[in-house]
């Protein structure tokens, strides 16, 4: 044996290399070259050009120019109102998502209910949330026409998946302190869930919910671009009429708007927590 391994360091004796790990470099190397030619051929497939980006680069800052050129004119007549129904529309949307996500939260835990119907609540939120809110939104549009009544239906369904899971993830977190306790005085489910859970996840729900329609109005503005509704759907008016300086009217407001509630709403999530 001392001589085996002599020789080895010696290197006059090779390894033959395991025919696993050969396969793993010959299916890495495969992986790779395929990677590097779909990575080039993403490119042609963008039409990616350098000469048209230099071109139209000059245009750009004309467009912005155009934009701090505000007209406030229709700030009264036709910005704030259709504003409001955006900020309507983000949080009737929330009001309806929490109020789903609420109960079925408490069955997306494991440590509530079984594991394998937390699996199928949790699979049926990563579904919600997969679909983009767009696609929400045109689904809507078709089912119940155009307006903020479509955009109200999409922000709330796309809302479901991702407070259900911010929920469901705070009820997870408890401490089992309370509960064992309760369970030991042999409560019941309910009252254990009223006791014991409730009042510890309280503070979490309302920051994942305040979080949430920060971002539907944020979100409820692109709806407007596919007939949601709301101020997106004045944007997209004049964009179409490259009236940029009412186009920059709107997005300062939009700006603003979504300063003050963001502002607002970490004030009263640090006041929760």
């Amino acid at each position: 044996m001392p001589q085996i391994r002599e020789l080895i360091l010696k290197d006059k004796i090779e390894i033959p290399p395991k025919r696993e790990n050969v396969w793993k470099v010959i299916v890495y190397s495969v992986l790779s070259v395929a990677f590097a030619v779909f990575f080039a051929w993403s490119f042609i497939r963008v039409n990616f050009s350098i000469p048209d980006l230099i071109q139209g680069l000059p245009n750009i800052p004309q467009i912005f120019k155009a934009m701090f050129k505000p007209d406030f004119h229709i700030m009264i007549n036709r910005v704030l109102p259709e504003l409001l129904i955006t900020i309507c529309t983000a949080l009737v949307g929330t009001f309806f998502a929490a109020l789903v996500a609420f109960p079925l939260s408490f069955m997306a835990s494991s440590n509530i209910v079984n594991k394998k119907l937390a699996r199928v609540i949790n699979f049926l939120f990563n579904l919600d949330r997969s679909i983009d809110v767009l696609i929400y939104a045109l689904i809507f549009v078709v089912a119940v026409g155009l307006g903020p009544f479509a955009g109200m239906l999409a922000l709330a369904v796309h809302s479901v998946g991702m407070l259900g899971k911010l929920y469901a993830g705070s009820i997870e977190e408890i401490d089992k302190g309370q509960v064992e306790a309760l369970v030991a005085a042999g409560a019941s489910k309910m009252e254990i869930i009223r006791w014991a859970v409730i009042p510890q996840i309280i503070p979490s729900f309302i920051n994942f919910t305040l979080y949430r329609f920060e971002l539907n109005v944020r979100v409820g503005v692109v709806l407007g671009l596919v007939g949601g509704g709301g101020i997106g759907a004045l944007l997209i008016q004049y964009m179409a009429n490259f009236d940029y300086s009412k186009v920059g009217t709107i997005l300062i407001t939009i700006l603003v708007i979504v300063m003050v509630i963001e502002f607002t709403s970490s004030k009263l999530r640090k006041q929760v927590i």
